[in-house]
C-alpha cells in the first residue's frame, strides 16, 4: 500500500465524517466536594484528572511535561511545557448557569498576533445528544491574570456532558467551576483510550487559533473521538533525543512528528532519523506520521522562504524513503494541502501561523491520513 499521501480538499465530506464520529465516550465519575459561596457550589478542577495530560509527576498541576524533564529538555521547551495547550477538563451538570474562577500562569493574556481568547481563554463545549456531536457553548475573554467569570447563563435545564479546553499559550494555576447551589455536578475522569501524541511547533501548540477548541489538534480529537496529547512547543520543536525519550514513555495509538517548521534542512538531515530510531527502540510498531513543513503564506513572492520550505520537504522525504521499506508503520503527509489549495493562502495570520481557517484546513488534511490508520488499528484489534 502506498503510504505517501498528497491530500485533496475534503469539503463537505468532513462535515459528514465529523457527525459520524459521534462520541462513544465512557468516563468514570470522580467524587469532588464543592465549596459553597454566595449561592454557588465551586468545584476545584485540580481535584480530578485532566484529559490529554500524560504525566502526573509534574511541578504544576496543569503542566505538560514531568518535573524530571527540567534540565533535560531545552529551557525553551521547558517554558512552553508550562502552558496547558490541549488539556481538557470534563464534567456533567444540569446547571442553567456556569461560572469559572481561574488564575493564569502568566499575566500576558494576549499576543500581538493572537487574541486573549486563544492565548488564555477557557473554551467550553457540550455534547449534543440529538446531533451526536460536541458543540461549542462559550469562551472566557480574560483581561487579567486572575478572573471570575460567568461563562454562560440561561441554559435549558438538562443534564449534559461538558468539556473545557484549557488555554493554548498560557498556563493555569488554579481553576474552579461554579454551578448554582443544588444543581447536579459530576466531575468526569479522562477517557482511557490510547491517545494520538502530537509533537510539533508553535502551530501544533495552537498559534494562532482564536479559541483553544479551534486548534487543529482539538478538532481532530472531536472528529475522531480520541484523546489528542498536544506536545507543541513554540519555536523549540527541534527533535532533540531527550524529547524522543519522553515520547517513548507514552503508550500512544499514533505518534505525529511535525517539527520541521522549527528546523533547518540540515537539522532535519542530522536529527530526524536518530529521533525516529530512538522512538522505535521502545515503540517498534506504533504508527508514526511524519508531517512536512507547511508552506509559508508568502513563499510565492519570497524566494528565500520558498527555498526554506522546499529544502525542508526534501530532507524529510529522504528520511521517509530511507525507512519506509523496513518500517510498515511509518506514514508521510505532504505539505501541499495543509493550509488549502488557494493560491492567495489566506489561511495564516502572519505567513506562518494558521488562522481559524488554516486550523480547519490542517485538521482536514490530518484527518484524511489519521482516520484510515485508526480504522486499520481497530480492525486488527477486532481480529
Amino acid at each position: 500500500m502506498k503510504r505517501f499521501l498528497i491530500l485533496l480538499a475534503i469539503g463537505a465530506s468532513v462535515v459528514a465524517s465529523y457527525a459520524a464520529s459521534a462520541a462513544s465516550f465512557a468516563q468514570e465519575p470522580v467524587a469532588v466536594e464543592p465549596t459553597i459561596d454566595a449561592g454557588f457550589a465551586w468545584y476545584d478542577a485540580t481535584q480530578w484528572p485532566v484529559e490529554n495530560k500524560c504525566w502526573t509527576d509534574v511541578d504544576r498541576y496543569f503542566a505538560r511535561l514531568p518535573g524530571r524533564a527540567h534540565g533535560k529538555v531545552t529551557d525553551a521547551v521547558w517554558g512552553n511545557s508550562q502552558h496547558s495547550a490541549g488539556e481538557v477538563v470534563r464534567f456533567r451538570t444540569n446547571a442553567t448557569t456556569l461560572k469559572v474562577r481561574y488564575k493564569l500562569y502568566s499575566g500576558n493574556v494576549a499576543m500581538a498576533h493572537m487574541p486573549a481568547t486563544g492565548v488564555s481563554g477557557l473554551d467550553l463545549y457540550a455534547f449534543d445528544e440529538e446531533s451526536k456531536t460536541w458543540r461549542w457553548v462559550a469562551i472566557t475573554q480574560p483581561r487579567k491574570q486572575e478572573e471570575e467569570k460567568e461563562w454562560i447563563s440561561g441554559i435549558e435545564e438538562k443534564t449534559r456532558d461538558y468539556m473545557c479546553y484549557l488555554p493554548l499559550y498560557n498556563g493555569v494555576e488554579t481553576l474552579s467551576i461554579g454551578v448554582p447551589e443544588g444543581a447536579e455536578f459530576t466531575a468526569l475522569s479522562p477517557r482511557s483510550d490510547k491517545p494520538i501524541v502530537y509533537y510539533g511547533t508553535s502551530i501544533a501548540h495552537g498559534g494562532c487559533a482564536s479559541r483553544p477548541g479551534n486548534a487543529f489538534t482539538a478538532m481532530i480529537g472531536r472528529r475522531l473521538d480520541i484523546p489528542v496529547v498536544n506536545l507543541g512547543f513554540s519555536g523549540s520543536a527541534k527533535m532533540e533525543i531527550a524529547i524522543a525519550e519522553l515520547l517513548a514513555e507514552l503508550d500512544a495509538e499514533i505518534y505525529v512528528l511535525d517539527a520541521s517548521p522549527n528546523m533547518t534542512a540540515q537539522m532535519i538531515a542530522e536529527r530526524a532519523l536518530p529521533f525516529i530510531k530512538k522512538l522505535r527502540e521502545s515503540r517498534p510498531t506504533t504508527p508514526i506520521l511524519l508531517v512536512e513543513d507547511r508552506w509559508y503564506g508568502n513563499s510565492w513572492i519570497l524566494p528565500s522562504r520558498n527555498k526554506t520550505n522546499a529544502d525542508n520537504h526534501r530532507e524529510l522525504q529522504k528520511v521517509f524513503d530511507t525507512l519506509k521499506d523496513e518500517d510498515p508503520n511509518l506514514y508521510y503527509l505532504s505539505a501541499e494541502n495543509l493550509l488549502g489549495e488557494d493560491l492567495d493562502r489566506d489561511a495564516t495570520v502572519d505567513c506562518s501561523h494558521p488562522n481559524d481557517l488554516g486550523m480547519y484546513r490542517q485538521a482536514n488534511a490530518l484527518e484524511a491520513v489519521l482516520r484510515p490508520i485508526l480504522e486499520k488499528l481497530r480492525a486488527e484489534e477486532a481480529k
